[in-house]
């Protein structure tokens, strides 16, 4: 049986990538996508919005609509609303894929709360690449010691907002979880001025922006007399769409919980 699968936030440029990759896999069908109340796009059909021809489902401005017409809902929103998202995710029991950035540490524990009744899936990056270089760099981490230092650099579009990125921070805990520490007690986030000489053991993180950057990280682990780097280069932002996909195909029929990437690749031990 197809997955009826539901797109907030469907006339962005995210959600018009989703609703066409989710019409081109097998498997799939687009139930529907929401609009906020007053915008100029309500009304339309989502499949004319992405650019692929009529799909015949139109954009509404009723999320709990969506969510009760859907199995699953993708959200790639802003906190916010994704907070809100879930909730109508735990009322009904509808599936939730979650790829919104910049969500704070207890947004990110609410959204958990909801996930007690309703199927959630929450990656920071939902690119199959990127969550494979996590466990990439989880591994590099635990069998190198001190002496290699760990530099995490990200760079993405002028129009970021949130500095570390998303998927520079997860791959932080991916590094400090190899060497059995927590993040927050080795990250080194600013260098500005005579900040002295860099501290055993610290993860740093450099910041780039500029240009229509999609998103590149490298995790370089530094040591006398050579170098170890693993990274990740998105040409374009489909393989956050299809990743999306892929977790909403995985997550339908499955219980209420918390699950990441990780658990859709199967990446856990």
């Amino acid at each position: 049986m197809s997955s009826r699968i539901g797109i907030v936030g469907c006339a962005g440029r995210m959600g018009r990538m989703l609703t066409e990759v989710i019409n081109r896999t097998e498997g799939c069908s687009v139930s529907g996508g929401t609009e906020l109340p007053g915008s100029p796009n309500l009304g339309k059909d989502l499949g004319e919005l992405a650019g692929i021809g009529a799909l015949g489902v139109k954009v509404g401005d009723s999320a709990k609509k969506l969510f009760e017409s859907s199995d699953v809902v993708i959200d790639f929103t802003v906190p916010v609303a994704t907070l809100s998202h879930a909730k109508l995710a735990a009322e009904t029991g509808c599936a939730l894929v979650v790829g919104t950035t910049g969500m704070t540490v207890e947004q990110v524990s609410e959204l958990e709360q909801c996930a007690a009744k309703a199927p959630i899936v929450f990656a920071r990056n939902m690119s199959l690449g990127v969550n494979l270089l996590m466990t990439l760099v989880q591994q590099v981490a635990a069998a190198l010691d001190e002496d290699y230092d760990i530099e995490i650099v990200e760079m993405h579009h002028r129009h970021k907002v949130d500095a570390p990125s998303g998927t520079a921070l997860v791959l932080g805990e991916a590094a400090a979880a190899g060497r059995g520490v927590a993040l927050d007690q080795v990250a080194d986030k600013v260098r500005d001025g005579i900040v002295g000489a860099r501290k055993r053991g610290d993860i740093g993180f450099a910041t780039l922006r500029g240009g229509d950057v999609v998103g590149d990280h490298s995790v370089i682990f530094a040591a006398d007399g050579e170098r170890i780097e693993l990274g990740h280069r998105a040409s374009n932002r489909e393989v956050f769409a299809r990743g999306a996909v892929r977790a909403a195909r995985w997550l339908k029929d499955k219980p209420a919980g918390f699950y990441d990437m990780q658990d859709v690749l199967g990446l856990k031990s």
